[in-house]
């Protein structure tokens, strides 16, 4: 219940302040499994994601946010918990396998599993090499993948700056991706790369940023040196 007074609350304060274009939600399934695999560029997609989509959209998140002490941290942990984020340390030397679990665990539920291949925020903009992780899930899930791109956001949470500023946003989705085609082969790095090489390029189409074929962590990693 608390979940749906969230959204209905936050659905309505985001139609107000942002009136969000979303385009291609029909290509959602209204039930089963389904990945959704989009572009990261601020703090603040995942919230739009959740509230755009009919379904209740699950994600991965780190544990920190939900670790809080006192009332601010109980509060936070209750959004990000009550929003569908699933809390996982992602800083250890096992966060990846335990992120890849989790979100097979989810997809076994039937349920909606959003994620982010690039692994983290860009940091500049442009859309950035995807890590196999997508394709694993879509090839050990039997899953379809529906690509999507945010648009604008951006400019409503620019890098640096807490407060949100109003701007518009568009939420675009593509048709499903099938990979039956690989099926049993999850291990096979050469398919993982082709299949995450895919999902790319749609989310690329989708949104129109430029394409760097480099890992976002070692962009970030760059830009501090």
């Amino acid at each position: 219940m608390s979940r749906i007074l969230l959204k209905a609350f936050l659905g309505l304060l985001m139609r107000v302040l942002y009136r969000p274009t979303v385009e291609g939600a029909r290509h959602i399934p209204g039930s089963g499994p389904v990945i959704l695999a989009g572009n990261h560029t601020t703090f603040i997609d995942s919230l739009f994601l959740s509230l755009v989509v009919e379904r209740q959209v699950y994600f991965i998140g780190k544990d920190e946010y939900v670790k809080g002490t006192g009332l601010k941290g109980r509060l936070m942990a209750w959004f990000f918990t009550t929003s569908g984020m699933i809390p996982v340390d992602r800083d250890g030397g096992n966060g990846g396998v335990a992120a890849l679990m989790t979100g097979r665990r989810v997809l076994e539920e039937g349920k909606v599993f959003g994620i982010y291949p690039e692994g983290t925020r860009s940091p500049d903009g442009r859309l950035y090499r995807g890590r196999t992780g997508i394709a694993r899930l879509a090839l050990m899930t039997g899953a379809p993948v529906v690509p999507f791109a945010m648009i604008g956001t951006d400019k409503v949470q620019p890098s640096g700056k807490g407060v949100p500023r109003i701007a518009p946003v568009t939420v675009r989705f593509g048709e499903p991706l099938d990979f039956a085609r690989y099926e049993g082969m999850d291990r096979d790095r050469y398919v993982l790369r082709a299949v995450t090489d895919e999902v790319m390029s749609e989310v690329m189409r989708l949104s129109g940023q430029e394409y760097v074929d480099m890992y976002a962590t070692k962009a970030r990693q760059a830009k501090a040196a």
